[in-house]
């Protein structure tokens, strides 16, 4: 079994749709994405400076979009899907997409309006998020607790995400035990905590005037690493996950536990390799970064076909 992984947020980096866009028929696809998103794609992606793309209104909607070209390319490459699908985070939406429940054009329009209310949201108060590597789980947990702080994202063993004040990160970097180490995310709030509720029904008026399908194959959600088979379920998840934890350690336990054999993370990829390489050890895996590393997924994808 393949599964195919779209990345969340922070995984954008300057320039990286540049290569993409020499690809036919997406230029013309990415402006189509970017009137459904309100967003300048093309500009973002190839010119716009780190911090610019730091912007949750703009950085959501250039995930989303890199994912789904990158995604639907690689069908192409390989003449075939892959056997499961998940989302990190906002990458979610792409899965959904990739599994057939919703359109592209409904993914960049709900992408679009899911970045600029989760944004509105983070301006309310200074917030953010922080890695927490290494640690015993128990401990670092109460730390957080201790400090007013919300494990936003569970990521691998050893890793987990705080969220919360800038003040109280501050606090965590400085009281953080020996052997842990705190790293600050390119983020712009605190996502997936109580902090985000004003979004949550933003995104959940936009929802309920989606047209969906059920997954045409398996696709995993991040809140639990539970298969999803219905649609509107998929889409009640995308809508509450904004404000709860990422498991993206579930979704892993439930890949091993369905006899996965390969892994590949389309773009914008490397973290969840990375992390695929902690918690999925000795299970292939290729980060789809630019159009140079279809080949090597597609090899992939069809060996498992063979």
């Amino acid at each position: 079994m393949i599964v195919a992984a779209c990345p969340g947020q922070g995984s954008q980096t300057p320039g990286f749709l540049a290569p993409w866009l020499e690809l036919e028929g997406v230029p013309e696809l990415l402006e189509a994405y970017s009137d459904a998103a309100e967003v300048d794609l093309i500009a973002h992606g190839t010119t716009s400076d780190a911090d610019t793309i730091r912007d949750t209104r703009i950085a959501q909607p250039l995930i989303v979009a890199a994912s789904m070209i990158a995604m639907t390319q690689l069908v192409q490459r390989a003449q075939r899907t892959a056997d499961g699908v998940a989302g990190h985070s906002v990458g979610e939406l792409a899965a959904l997409n990739s599994a057939g429940v919703i359109s592209s054009e409904d993914a960049m329009r709900l992408v679009g309006i899911r970045g600029r209310a989760m944004a509105d949201a983070a301006a309310q108060t200074p917030t953010g998020m922080s890695a927490v590597l290494g640690g015993e789980a128990d401990a670092v947990l109460a730390l957080l607790e201790e400090l007013d702080l919300t494990p936003a994202n569970y990521n691998v063993a050893g890793q987990i995400v705080a969220a919360g004040t800038l003040e109280n990160l501050a606090g965590l970097a400085e009281s953080a035990p020996r052997g842990v180490r705190v790293m600050p995310l390119q983020v712009a709030g605190a996502f997936h905590t109580s902090y985000m509720a004003p979004a949550v029904e933003t995104l959940r008026a936009a929802v309920a005037e989606v047209e969906y399908e059920e997954p045409t194959h398996t696709l995993w959600s991040n809140r639990d690493g539970a298969v999803v088979t219905d649609g509107q379920d998929a889409l009640d998840r995308i809508v509450t996950q904004v404000s709860s934890p990422v498991r993206w350690d579930l979704c892993m336990e439930s890949f091993l536990a369905a006899g996965i054999t390969g892994f590949i993370e389309v773009a914008p990829a490397g973290a969840l390799v990375g992390l695929a390489k902690r918690g999925m050890r000795g299970i292939p895996a290729v980060a789809v970064k630019t159009p140079e590393d279809l080949d090597a997924a597609a090899e992939l994808l069809n060996g498992a076909a063979q």
